[in-house]
């Protein structure tokens, strides 16, 4: 009985194999997708504050310059 199982088993590849490795993978892969458009979207053009901030961190404007164009666009919305 056990050599007939044995050559059973063996005809028949042994078991699923790595076939549930598929949809684990093709997951991830969609997952990824969604992660990126999503972070893409959220990135979107830069604000008026934000390009500001930049230039600040830069060094291309000092600190007063800064907070003064920081109150123009903050009264003008």
């Amino acid at each position: 009985m056990i050599p007939t199982l044995a050559i059973a088993a063996h005809a028949w590849g042994y078991g699923p194999g790595p076939f549930w490795l598929f949809p684990i993978f093709w997951i991830l892969v969609i997952g990824l997708l969604i992660f990126c458009f999503k972070r893409r979207r959220h990135q979107g053009p830069a604000s008026a504050e934000g390009v500001l901030r930049e230039r600040y961190a830069r060094g291309e404007i000092d600190d007063t310059e800064y907070r003064q164009r920081l109150e123009v666009l903050r009264t003008r919305k």
